[in-house]
C-alpha cells in the first residue's frame, strides 16, 4: 500500500497545481436543489462507468438553472453498500458534499433469488450509509434504488431458482428498491426509483425496437448510454428539479419575451436572436442504437419532465408556420405554436449540440481524475497502521497530498465551468398556408 502511495506522490510532482482545500458550503434545506450545492454521486461499477454521473453533472451545470453547483463522482467497481459505508468518511473528506446520491443493490442482491437475509443485510448497510452521511453534515440525500437487469441479455437461457434469471433477479432488485423507498421515507430523505425508470422503458423499447436492443447493457447489467440516461433521469427527478429550461414568446406585433436565463433580441418580423445562458439538454446517437442517448427518448418522459425549452408564437394569422432553429426546420400548426412547442423535444439537432459536447468532454476528463484520485490514493489513507497515524510528519504529508489532489480536481472543475458560455441562436418563424 505504501508503494502505491509513493507512486502517487511521484505522479503528483508532474502536475501543475496550487495548494488549497475545499471549503464546505453552508448547509441549506430546500424543496429543490440549493445554490452552492456540492453533490457526491456514489455507487458501484455502474456509477464508475461515469456515464449517468456525467449526464447528471452536465444537466446540473448547464440546464438546471441552479448556480454554483459542483459535482464529484465516487463510483467503485464491484462495491456493495457495506463497502461504501467503510470508506465513506475518509473518501468524502476531500469534497465535503452537501448532497449525495446513492446507487447500490446490484451487487448486494448476490445474483440469486431474493431472500430475507439479503434484504436485512442491504437494509442495515444502507441505513448505516445514510446515518454516516447525516453525521458528516450531508443535508440532502437521494436514496437511489438499484437499476434493472436486461430482459434479453442477462444470463440468457439460464434459470435462477424456478424462474428465468432475468425475472428472478429483477424481482430481487425490486425488493431492494422497496427497502430504499422505505428507508428514504423513514429518514425524511429523497428517493429515486432507478429500477422502475429502467425496467419500464426497457419493456417498451424492446417491444418496439426488437429483442436485440439492450437497455441494461450487452452483459445484462452494465447499461450503455441509453440506460444510463434513464438512471440520470431518475436521480435528477429525485433531486426535485422542475425541468423548466425556459420559455420564449414571439409576438409578431409586439415585444417578444423570454424567461430568466435567456435574452431576446428582436430581428426582422418573425425572427428572434436569442442568447441563452441556460441550455436545453442535448442527445447523441441515432434513433435505434443503444450506444447513444437519443434512441431511448420515445420510451421515457425525459423531455417533458426535465427538458422543456418552449417556444410560443402569438397572433399567427396563417394556419401553419415553419420554425427554423439553427440549421433545422419543422412545420407546426397555428394552434401548436400558440400553445407552445418544446424545441428540445421537437428538434433532433440543436444550436447547442457543439457546446454541449465540449461540456461532456470536460466533465469526462474531470470525473476520470476523480476515480484515479479516490481509488489510487485517497482511500488508502484509512489503511494506515495506528503507529503511522500517530506520526506527525506523516500526517502532515498526507494533508499535503489531500490538498494537492483537491486543487487539481478544482482546476479540472474550473475547466468544466469555462465551457458554460452563453449560446447565441436564432429562431425564424415563417407563415405557411
Amino acid at each position: 500500500m505504501l508503494a502505491r502511495l509513493s507512486r502517487g506522490f511521484f505522479l503528483l510532482l508532474g502536475l501543475s497545481m496550487t495548494s488549497g482545500t475545499f471549503a464546505q458550503d453552508a448547509a441549506k434545506t430546500s424543496p429543490v436543489l440549493a445554490p452552492g450545492s456540492r453533490i457526491a454521486i456514489v455507487g458501484d461499477s455502474i456509477t464508475e462507468q461515469k456515464l449517468y454521473s456525467k449526464y447528471m453533472e452536465a444537466y446540473l451545470l448547464a440546464c438546471s438553472g441552479v448556480p454554483n453547483v459542483h459535482v464529484f463522482q465516487f463510483g467503485w467497481s464491484g462495491e456493495q453498500a457495506s463497502g461504501f459505508a467503510a470508506r465513506l468518511e475518509n473518501d468524502l473528506s476531500v469534497f465535503h458534499p452537501t448532497v449525495a446520491t446513492l446507487c447500490y443493490g446490484m451487487n448486494d442482491g448476490g445474483y440469486q433469488p431474493y431472500n430475507d437475509g439479503i434484504g436485512k443485510r442491504y437494509q442495515d448497510n444502507m441505513q448505516s450509509i445514510v446515518e454516516k452521511l447525516e453525521k458528516i453534515g450531508v443535508k440532502t440525500i437521494v436514496v437511489g434504488s438499484p437499476g434493472a437487469v436486461d430482459n434479453q441479455f442477462f444470463r440468457p437461457g439460464q434459470m435462477m431458482g424456478d424462474k428465468p434469471s432475468y425475472v428472478a433477479y429483477n424481482d430481487n432488485l425490486a425488493h431492494l428498491r422497496d427497502i430504499d423507498r422505505t428507508l428514504a421515507a423513514e429518514k425524511k430523505h429523497r428517493f429515486a426509483d432507478v429500477h422502475a425508470a429502467m425496467f419500464d422503458a426497457m419493456t417498451k423499447a424492446q417491444s418496439t425496437l426488437g429483442k436485440e436492443y439492450d437497455v441494461c447493457g450487452k452483459d445484462g447489467f452494465h447499461p450503455g448510454n441509453n440506460g444510463q440516461l434513464l438512471m440520470a433521469y431518475a436521480f435528477l427527478k429525485g433531486l426535485g428539479l422542475d425541468g423548466n429550461i425556459g420559455e420564449i414568446v414571439l409576438n409578431p406585433n409586439g415585444k417578444s419575451t423570454a424567461t430568466s436565463g435567456h435574452i431576446v433580441v428582436d430581428g426582422p418580423v418573425g425572427t428572434l436572436e436569442v442568447q441563452s445562458a441556460r441550455w436545453p439538454y442535448c442527445f447523441q446517437g441515432d434513433e435505434k442504437s443503444s450506444n447513444g442517448t437519443r434512441s431511448i427518448l420515445p420510451f421515457t418522459s425525459f423531455n417533458s419532465d426535465l427538458n422543456r425549452f418552449v417556444l410560443k408564437v402569438n397572433g399567427l394569422e396563417s394556419t401553419h408556420a415553419t420554425v427554423k432553429w439553427g440549421d433545422a426546420e419543422k412545420r407546426f400548426t397555428r394552434e401548436q405554436l400558440a400553445a407552445g412547442i418544446n424545441l428540445a423535444g421537437e428538434f433532433s439537432t440543436t444550436p447547442f449540440d457543439g457546446a454541449f459536447q465540449k461540456l461532456l468532454e470536460a466533465i469526462e476528463a474531470k470525473q476520470a481524475f476523480e476515480t484515479y484520485m479516490i481509488k489510487t490514493i485517497i482511500t488508502d489513507f484509512r489503511s494506515f497502521p495506528k503507529e503511522l497515524k500517530n506520526d506527525a510528519e506523516l500526517t502532515k504529508a498526507v494533508d499535503v497530498v489531500r490538498e494537492r489532489l483537491a486543487a487539481r480536481q478544482q482546476e479540472l472543475d474550473q475547466m468544466v465551468q469555462k465551457t458554460l458560455s452563453p449560446v447565441k441562436h436564432k429562431i425564424v418563424v415563417t407563415p405557411a398556408g
